[in-house]
């Protein structure tokens, strides 16, 4: 019995999909990375969303964990078409280290996006561009001139706002939101040696692999049993989290960084949306202010960047 006609499957392979594939990619790539990075947005605003639900009951390691399992079996087919080939790697100390960031990364940022408002902690994690300036400055050997510096100076100072550290101490959560923007700019810092001298399936096995076997341990020992309910979330996370990863991937292909950063901060207005319609989360004063900051100090970031690299490109073809 055919579950689709066979009508209905020769008209979308046959004429429906080269159309469309056509069309788009007739599409200046600019605007086709914007259309991508909305869509990743979106996807990601959404996954914090039922987050925030499931993880009121569930820990944030066994949505973690249960996120892995259905990553790895996505992964499955790659790594058996790649075979042996795909563990081949002569700096296996990174990808441990690149496990342990993002296990950190993953474990304080779901736990922030729990038990703080979507708008804050969206805000918070912009500042992964800044740490990422930082890092590359002392571990990449990059020359960052005055402007970039203060720039990174003054969007701390948006976090600050954000947070607003007062006699009573830190928020917690704003502080793992923090430490978890830090960590993934870490994460990037690594990446970037690692797609140096390993393919992408390789990063991408390791990947997976090391933070399904970090996250084991902890989702055993505070293992609740999920509903029906909580189980279909907890995988459309993942699948929202797939997405989201392969929307930006495509984003950066086809379209300019600063194109991809200008959109990417429609997130924060997607989250706010969200936490005023589902979680009754009115943004305050100091978290659109502080958010106005980061985002202005990110978005100068990217460009000085983008600014530098066409200098440079253009240096290296003079004679």
């Amino acid at each position: 019995m055919q579950l689709v006609p066979e009508r209905v499957s020769t008209y979308w392979l046959d004429n429906f999909l080269p159309t469309f594939l056509g069309r788009w990619e007739a599409i200046p790539g600019n605007f086709r990375g914007a259309i991508l990075v909305l869509l990743a947005t979106f996807s990601g605003a959404v996954m914090g969303a039922l987050i925030k639900v499931v993880g009121q009951r569930i820990p944030v390691f066994e949505i973690l964990f249960i996120r892995q399992l259905f990553a790895l079996i996505l992964l499955s087919p790659v790594i058996i078409r790649s075979g042996a080939n795909a563990f081949r790697t002569s700096v296996w100390k990174l990808y441990l280290l690149r496990g342990i960031f993002s296990f950190v990364a993953m474990s304080a940022g779901f736990t922030a996006v729990v038990y703080m408002p979507l708008a804050e902690v969206t805000a918070i994690g912009f500042v992964r561009t800044l740490f990422t300036t930082l890092l590359a400055i002392v571990f990449l050997g990059e020359v960052v001139g005055i402007r970039r510096w203060s720039v990174t100076i003054v969007g701390f100072i948006g976090v600050l706002i954000i947070i607003r550290p007062d006699t009573d101490g830190l928020n917690v959560y704003a502080v793992m939101a923090l430490v978890s923007a830090f960590f993934v700019a870490a994460i990037m810092v690594i990446l970037r040696k690692l797609s140096q001298v390993d393919k992408p399936s390789t990063i991408m096995m390791y990947q997976s692999i090391l933070i399904t076997l970090f996250m084991m341990g902890p989702a055993i020992w505070y293992w609740q049993e999920p509903t029906l309910n909580e189980l279909i979330i907890i995988v459309t996370i993942a699948a929202l989290l797939s997405a989201m990863q392969w929307f930006y991937i495509q984003a950066y292909r086809v379209a300019e960084a600063v194109t991809v950063a200008q959109v990417e901060y429609v997130r924060l207005l997607f989250a706010t949306g969200i936490g005023i319609m589902f979680f009754s989360e009115i943004p305050t004063l100091w978290t659109l202010g502080g958010a106005s900051i980061i985002i202005v100090s990110t978005f100068y970031t990217v460009h000085r960047s983008a600014v530098r690299k066409k200098e440079r490109e253009k240096q290296s073809k003079e004679p």
